[in-house]
């Protein structure tokens, strides 16, 4: 048995102690989360459609692989002391994490649809509440289209109990590494041969679905995400570097990615090749960057980044309603301006007053009254 010689605390404990250092990863979410939302509602507005910089925006939907590399390596590092995972105990956290204001983004859509006498999508709506949207090629985006993602992050969840209690703690971080990097490849090898421009020029809405988000062709960014925190446990955990150079060089590396390639698919993992070195260069520096981003404004903003992620869509619809049609504001910039400062101040709401109490409600119900509820 491998012990990753983690002492017993919770993922928000492993996120402020000072030993891991890890508070300023917690940040880069809320630069994930940020510029996914520009991405979707305003790459056309300055500056962000400034010739220079509009590459990077327009590509910003990167940001999802980021959240699930990021996702499989906290993964790690919050369990990784445990000789065993409880698989219902785990389930019900991750429940209790994501799955409220999930529903309040449906509830806060669903009452957008009706109030503006729209159509409502039914099949969308059942597949979005019960988070299996992504299993159903053409319906991935439907209703709330933020929430494909999460519905992809539950079969990770469902998967990591076992990975970790038959596979991780079994053989160790070296015996996987070569099955998780071939998967990897492999992952990545498979969907440019099915997405290669000639097929994706005439490929249905469904085979896209199918392609870029069905969930198991995003495990291997889970996986690899389980990989370098294991990694970081075995050999990096007690490492302090200055490594705000190394941060820098390879965010311009990314860039540079994002600005001259032509060819690679970068949307479901193959980014892994810099952004693992990210992460772990984040979770070893005390340099300045660290300085800056263990700030507590800076760690609030990446609290509230799973908000903003999943509230994007209702709420720009809400406020774009509001400013638009009952106010007379016709200018978009300005609209997007006053819906980027109410998606932060209502994600900041949900944390304190949705998301934190319901989560540690629901993480007291009992596990056997939990189920049975359910």
């Amino acid at each position: 048995m491998v012990n990753f010689g983690l002492a017993p605390i919770t993922v928000a404990k492993i996120l402020q102690t000072n030993f891991m250092r890890i508070d300023q990863i917690t940040f880069t979410r809320f630069l994930a989360a940020i510029t996914i939302v520009i991405f979707h509602y305003g790459d056309t507005i300055f500056p962000f459609s400034a010739e220079s910089i509009a590459f990077i925006f327009k590509q910003a939907n990167v940001g999802v692989s980021y959240f699930f590399i990021l996702s499989g390596y906290v993964m790690i590092l919050a369990y990784g002391n445990k000789n065993k995972i409880d698989a219902a105990s785990y389930l019900k956290n991750r429940f209790a994490r994501i799955y409220p204001v999930y529903l309040l983004a449906i509830v806060l859509f669903l009452a957008y649809l009706i109030c503006r006498a729209m159509t409502i999508d039914y099949t969308g709506l059942l597949l979005n509440t019960f988070v299996i949207q992504s299993w159903v090629p053409g319906k991935a985006l439907s209703f709330n289209g933020p929430g494909w993602s999460l519905s992809t992050e539950f079969l990770f969840y469902c998967s990591f109990p076992f990975l970790f209690n038959y596979i991780y703690k079994r053989y160790g971080y070296k015996k996987t590494a070569l099955p998780i990097i071939l998967f990897w490849l492999l992952s990545q090898v498979l969907l440019h041969i099915v997405a290669t421009p000639d097929i994706n020029s005439g490929i249905s809405p469904k085979g896209h679905d199918l392609v870029y988000y069905f969930p198991l062709m995003h495990l291997n960014e889970f996986l690899i995400g389980n990989l370098a925190g294991s990694f970081f446990m075995q050999k990096l955990r007690n490492k302090k570097i200055r490594s705000d150079i190394y941060i820098l060089l390879c965010f311009i590396i990314f860039i540079l990615l994002l600005k001259f390639n032509h060819v690679l698919i970068l949307h479901n993992g193959v980014l892994a090749i810099i952004f693992i070195p990210i992460i772990l260069l984040f979770s070893v520096n005390n340099g300045i960057i660290t300085t800056l981003f263990n700030k507590k404004t800076f760690i609030f903003l990446g609290e509230i980044s799973y908000g903003i992620y999943i509230l994007q869509k209702p709420v720009y619809l809400w406020m774009r309603y509001f400013v638009k049609t009952l106010a007379g504001v016709t200018n978009e910039s300005v609209i997007f301006y006053i819906y980027f400062v109410m998606l932060i101040i209502v994600s900041s709401l949900s944390y304190l007053f949705i998301e934190t109490p319901l989560r540690e409600k629901i993480k007291q119900i009992p596990i056997r009254t939990f189920f049975k509820k359910g």
